[in-house]
């Protein structure tokens, strides 16, 4: 484990793979200081959420005959809803029973990507290979999003009329929906994110306003039939969510890693859920 580096230069100098578990905001600094001493086929990694922005900066700072990767790691199931992080989240089984989406760009030799997938073997993990637009919109979805609202949150109700009053009764549902905000990317990595994908951030957004809406109209309305349908959905897909993580039974599906859909098909299945939740809320409307 290493606890703090002074010297970048020295910790790349003679190093095959470099893994950057840095804040995405530190990311392009760091590439910076580190490319000029890179020994040549040096792999460097980074575990950052959304790689938009940082393939750019590999492409502008990291010299030929050395390569970059991006890595998306999952974590066991143990450890999702706990909230410590940095080095008091470090265990052993950390990346046991997880998936790690792996980020290649066109033209990386074999010997590279294989470098890559070892790593992921070697903490307990299965690399999934992806391209920048799958992983980016997984990510968008599972980490940003998440984050998004908590800000959104924050912004609604601190300050707002009868703030001054709440503050003092609000309990677990507060502090957990808004723990977005404490325990995950900092808000200047965030910003950076969002903007590195803005497109598949205003349609997540998108998505969440409509559902959003149905809610609200649903209780305008007094559709007490609508409102425990999306409530007691809500429910059961959390569970079935956390009993697929436990499983983890993609593990066992396929050999030593796994595939994503292309690109043209996660389009396709995109613009299919939306017709179908549109569908859905229309059908629960007209209840």
């Amino acid at each position: 484990m290493v606890d703090e580096i002074k010297d970048l230069p020295a910790a790349v100098k003679e190093a095959a793979i470099v893994v950057l578990c840095l804040p995405l905001s530190e990311i392009r600094e760091t590439l910076r200081h580190i490319g000029p001493w890179l020994v040549d086929n040096a792999l460097v990694m980074d575990t950052t959420p959304i790689k938009g922005g940082v393939i750019q900066w590999a492409q502008e700072t990291i010299p030929v005959g050395r390569f970059y990767i991006g890595l998306v790691p999952g974590i066991h199931s143990n450890y999702i809803a706990s909230l410590e992080y940095g080095l008091n989240a470090a265990e052993p089984d950390l990346f046991k029973k997880s998936i790690f989406a792996v980020d290649v760009p066109p033209n990386t030799p074999e010997e590279i990507v294989n470098r890559a997938f070892d790593f992921c073997h070697l903490l307990g993990a299965k690399p999934m290979l992806t391209d920048l637009l799958e992983s980016d919109g997984l990510m968008t979805i599972a980490h940003v999003l998440p984050q998004l609202i908590a800000a959104a949150l924050l912004n609604a109700t601190i300050g707002q009329p009868g703030w001054q009053e709440a503050r003092k009764l609000a309990g677990r549902p507060f502090a957990g929906v808004t723990s977005g905000m404490a325990y995950h990317d900092d808000a200047s990595s965030l910003s950076e994110a969002v903007l590195a994908n803005r497109t598949g951030t205003v349609h997540a957004l998108d998505t969440l306003m409509a559902a959003l809406k149905g809610l609200r109209d649903d209780i305008e309305q007094g559709n007490a039939e609508g409102i425990a349908e999306r409530l007691n959905d809500a429910v059961k897909d959390r569970e079935a969510w956390l009993d697929e993580r436990e499983e983890a039974q993609w593990l066992k599906e396929g050999g030593d890693q796994e595939e994503m859909p292309g690109f043209g098909r996660r389009v396709g299945q995109t613009i299919l859920g939306s017709m179908v939740f549109e569908r859905n809320a229309k059908a629960k409307k007209k209840k």
